[in-house]
């Protein structure tokens, strides 16, 4: 008995998907940025344009060239991909912008003050020519440093209360609604609070060195407390539970747990907040003051700090105004150094102190 045959339909044609498609060559962007340049420099010649204006064009240009060719050859997913990183480029160059022209005229104006003496005499009977900034440098660093004793304990036990005891307690919504109106205080207020305060105990006309660290502390607090805080909370209940299994009490487990584990965090968090207030003029002009000679009691008398020194000898320079200026820029430049080499100084301290994990 013969079985029947079935008949296989024809099978239908294939239309393969080419696995490659046309792309622009690797210098396709240089090369419309160099011809954007060119033309935007062309137009600029012939109407009398500026830098500014002819930059401008040239990333105008820029941004419509690549992508409409990329249209053309790549397709709109492309083109799209390249006007975004066109777009996002060029606002990270505006960004910049400000960034590097500051910096360009800090070191430009700056650099030629930078001498032994500049950084080893203070302003002691010296007019015109000569002088340094010595007595402002270490008036800054005082200032700076018994704020920092004043705020860094207040602000690590502010944000011990908050994460381990506080909860969602009505003290603990408080101080967490204080910390934020803090954030936002103007500096100058922070000098204004100092200054009613020490003339409530001094009498008027007080001027004083840790009244500035007072001043700064309460800009400093607030940074502290939520830079610890986030820190604290990012310590796994897990390490708790298990210290709290071993017996170990609460106060302990902090101090031995999760203090350890969480203090790059925190160490970070204070160094950038003393960069934050270094460079405060508002409530150092209101109660520290400004002299010309050195003093290292800032329990005594009115204390030099850099912001200052660098607004009274730009403002008030003096006659001829030209030494007066060049030491401002000087110390702009000093105190931009000091500021940038304390958040290298966080970012490296965060590495030594973070713990250590395996694979």
């Amino acid at each position: 008995m013969s079985t029947p045959t079935t008949t296989r339909p024809e099978a239908t044609p294939r239309h393969d998907l080419p696995l490659t498609h046309p792309t622009l060559p690797r210098v396709a962007p240089a090369l419309v940025a160099v011809m954007a340049l060119a033309a935007a420099l062309l137009a600029g010649l012939l109407l009398s344009w500026g830098p500014g204006l002819i930059g401008v064009v040239a990333v105008v240009v820029f941004a419509v060239a690549l992508p409409t060719w990329s249209l053309v050859v790549e397709g709109p997913r492309a083109a799209t991909d390249r006007l975004v990183t066109t777009l996002v480029w060029s606002a990270f160059g505006i960004a910049m912008l400000p960034l590097v022209t500051l910096m360009y005229q800090v070191v430009a104006n700056g650099a030629k003050m930078l001498n032994a003496q500049f950084f080893t005499y203070s302003m002691r009977n010296v007019i015109g020519e000569g002088g340094g900034i010595y007595h402002a440098i270490m008036g800054s660093l005082l200032i700076t440093f018994f704020a920092a004793l004043i705020s860094v304990p207040v602000g690590i036990m502010a944000a011990i209360y908050l994460v381990e005891y506080g909860g969602r307690s009505r003290m603990a919504r408080a101080i967490t609604f204080l910390v934020d109106v803090m954030t936002g205080i103007p500096s100058i207020v922070a000098g204004l609070f100092a200054y009613a305060l020490f003339v409530i105990i001094f009498g008027p006309g007080v001027r004083m060195g840790i009244g500035g660290s007072i001043a700064l502390s309460v800009l400093m607090i607030p940074i502290v407390v939520r830079s610890a805080e986030e820190m604290l909370k990012l310590v796994p209940h897990e390490l708790r539970e298990a210290s709290y299994a071993l017996g170990v009490p609460k106060w302990r487990t902090i101090l031995k747990v999760v203090l350890p584990t969480s203090l790059a965090g925190i160490v970070t968090g204070v160094t950038l907040a003393v960069a934050r207030v270094m460079g405060e003029t508002a409530p150092l002009l209101i109660i520290a003051g400004d002299t010309d000679s050195a003093n290292f009691n800032v329990f005594a008398e009115r204390m030099a700090t850099l912001p200052v020194f660098i607004y009274y000898s730009y403002t008030q320079p003096g006659v001829p105004p030209e030494f007066g200026q060049d030491r401002a820029w000087g110390a702009a430049l000093v105190l931009i150094a000091i500021v940038m080499t304390l958040n290298l100084l966080a970012r490296a301290i965060g590495r030594l102190f973070s713990p250590k994990t395996g694979r």
